[in-house]
Protein backbone atom coordinates (compact mmCIF):
# COMPACT_ATOMS: atom_id res chain seq x y z
CA UNK A 1 0.00 0.00 0.00
CA UNK A 2 1.14 3.13 -0.87
CA UNK A 3 1.44 6.56 0.30
CA UNK A 4 -1.42 7.53 -1.73
CA UNK A 5 -3.30 5.12 -0.82
CA UNK A 6 -3.38 5.63 3.16
CA UNK A 7 -4.50 8.97 2.15
CA UNK A 8 -7.30 8.24 0.25
CA UNK A 9 -8.26 5.67 2.57
CA UNK A 10 -8.24 8.89 5.33
CA UNK A 11 -10.17 11.38 2.95
CA UNK A 12 -12.54 8.86 2.48
CA UNK A 13 -13.12 7.72 5.80
CA UNK A 14 -13.28 12.00 7.01
CA UNK A 15 -15.99 11.94 4.20
CA UNK A 16 -18.06 9.08 5.68
CA UNK A 17 -17.51 10.26 9.41
CA UNK A 18 -19.21 13.80 7.86
CA UNK A 19 -21.90 12.09 5.99
CA UNK A 20 -22.91 10.26 9.37
CA UNK A 21 -22.83 13.45 11.32
CA UNK A 22 -25.06 15.13 8.48
CA UNK A 23 -27.29 11.87 8.67
CA UNK A 24 -27.81 12.40 12.59
CA UNK A 25 -28.00 16.01 12.14
CA UNK A 26 -30.96 15.33 9.72
CA UNK A 27 -32.53 13.09 12.21
CA UNK A 28 -32.36 15.30 14.94
CA UNK A 29 -34.35 18.15 12.70
CA UNK A 30 -37.04 15.59 11.95
CA UNK A 31 -37.00 14.59 15.89
CA UNK A 32 -36.60 18.36 16.98
CA UNK A 33 -39.93 18.63 15.02
CA UNK A 34 -42.02 16.53 17.36
CA UNK A 35 -40.71 18.37 19.89
CA UNK A 36 -43.88 21.22 20.04
CA UNK A 37 -41.30 23.54 20.96
CA UNK A 38 -42.74 27.36 21.29
CA UNK A 39 -41.66 29.42 17.92
CA UNK A 40 -39.00 31.20 19.02
CA UNK A 41 -36.97 27.76 20.82
CA UNK A 42 -38.31 25.72 18.14
CA UNK A 43 -36.56 27.78 15.14
CA UNK A 44 -33.65 28.58 17.64
CA UNK A 45 -32.95 24.78 17.56
CA UNK A 46 -33.67 24.53 14.39
CA UNK A 47 -31.09 27.18 13.29
CA UNK A 48 -28.61 25.31 15.33
CA UNK A 49 -28.82 22.43 13.96
CA UNK A 50 -28.53 23.71 10.04
CA UNK A 51 -25.91 26.16 11.14
CA UNK A 52 -23.66 22.75 12.46
CA UNK A 53 -24.99 20.63 9.78
CA UNK A 54 -23.98 23.87 7.19
CA UNK A 55 -20.65 24.33 8.93
CA UNK A 56 -19.65 20.70 8.14
CA UNK A 57 -20.14 21.17 4.37
CA UNK A 58 -18.58 24.37 4.04
CA UNK A 59 -15.88 22.76 6.07
CA UNK A 60 -14.82 19.14 4.71
CA UNK A 61 -16.85 19.00 1.31
CA UNK A 62 -15.83 22.50 0.35
CA UNK A 63 -12.35 22.14 1.61
CA UNK A 64 -12.46 25.36 3.93
CA UNK A 65 -10.84 23.48 6.58
CA UNK A 66 -7.32 23.72 4.78
CA UNK A 67 -7.33 27.55 4.15
CA UNK A 68 -5.93 30.27 5.26
CA UNK A 69 -6.72 32.44 8.50
CA UNK A 70 -8.38 34.95 6.01
CA UNK A 71 -11.20 33.01 4.86
CA UNK A 72 -12.38 32.50 8.32
CA UNK A 73 -12.42 36.33 8.98
CA UNK A 74 -14.53 36.48 5.88
CA UNK A 75 -16.70 34.36 6.59
CA UNK A 76 -16.69 35.43 10.29
CA UNK A 77 -17.95 38.70 8.77
CA UNK A 78 -20.91 37.24 6.53
CA UNK A 79 -21.93 35.50 10.07
CA UNK A 80 -22.36 39.31 12.02
CA UNK A 81 -23.88 40.31 9.04
CA UNK A 82 -26.24 37.91 8.41
CA UNK A 83 -27.36 38.07 12.35
CA UNK A 84 -27.96 41.64 11.79
CA UNK A 85 -30.39 40.69 8.71
CA UNK A 86 -31.91 38.31 11.05
CA UNK A 87 -32.69 40.95 13.71
CA UNK A 88 -33.58 44.06 11.21
CA UNK A 89 -37.19 42.62 11.19
CA UNK A 90 -37.45 42.58 14.93
CA UNK A 91 -36.31 46.01 15.42
CA UNK A 92 -38.90 47.37 12.96
CA UNK A 93 -41.42 45.25 14.59
CA UNK A 94 -40.25 46.61 18.19
CA UNK A 95 -40.49 50.44 16.64
CA UNK A 96 -43.95 49.79 15.19
CA UNK A 97 -45.41 48.66 18.59
CA UNK A 98 -45.38 52.23 19.95
CA UNK A 99 -47.02 53.56 17.57
CA UNK A 100 -50.31 51.74 17.63
CA UNK A 101 -51.67 53.41 20.93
Amino acid sequence: MSHHDIDIDKTVRTYMLVFGALIIGTILTVAASYLHLPPGPGIALALLIACAKGSLVVLFFMHLIDEKKFIYWLMGLAVVFFAFELFVPLLTELDNINLGS
